[in-house]
């Protein structure tokens, strides 16, 4: 098993037509995803990479029956892309797209509220690597080849965090079942607790590994949930251990601002909510090892 996508997902890549779309999109169809069509206003009829081609999405989900759309839209239209997906019935929108105003982001979340929680859809980024599940289906973009498959969830707010930890678990035999990038901005679409909370009740994730940075409360609230409700064990990793207070460090919301926003108050956090945490980035996957090899309690 795996959460949120596998090999029967039908996909749709809005802004299927462009640079990044397409470059991402033939990656995606070459690892084995469901991509069943596109979406570019305008282009409508025509065909792309072997898929067609539609104007809006709701046309997309009426003639292929996509449940799943990736935006690579540019900054000041994506959130109006996610708003048409999730108002065509679109219930996963992955958002790769950075530098989406905050002040847009709000009005995406606002929106999303609207539909009852049973139909609500779920938004993962923006400023995200995306998701894969090994072997079954990719909506990201992520090099494929360095994820085996296997039974450890991944959920990190750093892209390439999250290619470094599927690296390490590679070299040391161990797969994944479903890896996720949340995004690091400020204003994200899902947090930690939503795919902690699939990854809980995914029979085939064994333990989990949660990749964090400085900057916003996730990781504490996150931490408390575990400890509370997880049976299932948990690594935890915060970047950033000599990130300065009040400087931006590459992601729009990784800055330290308060108190428990720092790399080490945060591993501290983790650690008295009984959290295993990796002492470096380096230590991902033997962590998550050693971890594996300690005796189950039972639930």
């Amino acid at each position: 098993m795996s959460i949120l996508i596998d090999e029967t997902t039908k996909i749709l890549i809005q802004g299927f037509t462009g640079d990044k779309g397409s470059f991402h999109g033939r990656e995606m169809i070459e690892y084995g995803s469901n991509v069943v069509g596109g979406v570019t206003p305008g282009k409508g009829g025509k065909t792309h990479l072997g898929r067609p081609v539609f104007n809006t999405v709701r046309e997309a989900v009426a003639a292929t029956g996509a449940e799943a759309s990736i935006t690579f839209v540019a900054p000041p239209f994506c959130a109006d892309a996610i708003m048409e997906a999730a108002d065509a019935g679109i219930r996963l929108v992955c958002a790769i797209t950075d530098g989406i105003p905050a002040q847009d982001m709000i009005r995406v979340k606002r929106y999303l509220r609207r539909y009852p929680r049973e139909r609500r859809t779920l938004l993962v980024g923006p400023n995200c690597a995306g998701i894969i599940s090994p072997g079954k289906a990719m909506l990201g973009i992520m090099p494929g080849h360095i994820y085996m498959k296997g039974g450890v969830g991944v959920v990190s707010r750093s892209g390439t965090l999250g290619y470094e930890a599927a690296a390490q678990l590679k070299e040391l035999g161990i797969g994944i079942s479903t890896s996720v990038g949340i995004g690091g901005d400020p204003i994200n679409g899902s947090s930690f607790l939503d795919h902690l909370e699939l990854f809980e009740r995914d029979e085939q994730t064994e333990a989990v590994l949660m990749i964090g940075e400085i900057g916003g409360p996730q990781e504490a609230e996150a931490a408390e949930w575990i400890q509370r409700n997880m049976t299932k064990p948990v690594v935890g990793y915060v970047a950033g251990l000599t990130a300065p207070k009040g400087r931006r460090m590459g992601h729009a919301g990784a800055i330290i601002s308060s108190k428990g926003d720092s790399a080490a108050e945060k591993a501290e956090i983790m650690q008295g909510f009984g959290l295993d945490v990796a002492p470096s980035a380096g230590e991902l996957g033997a962590t998550m090892a050693a971890v594996l090899r300690r005796p189950r309690r039972a639930a």
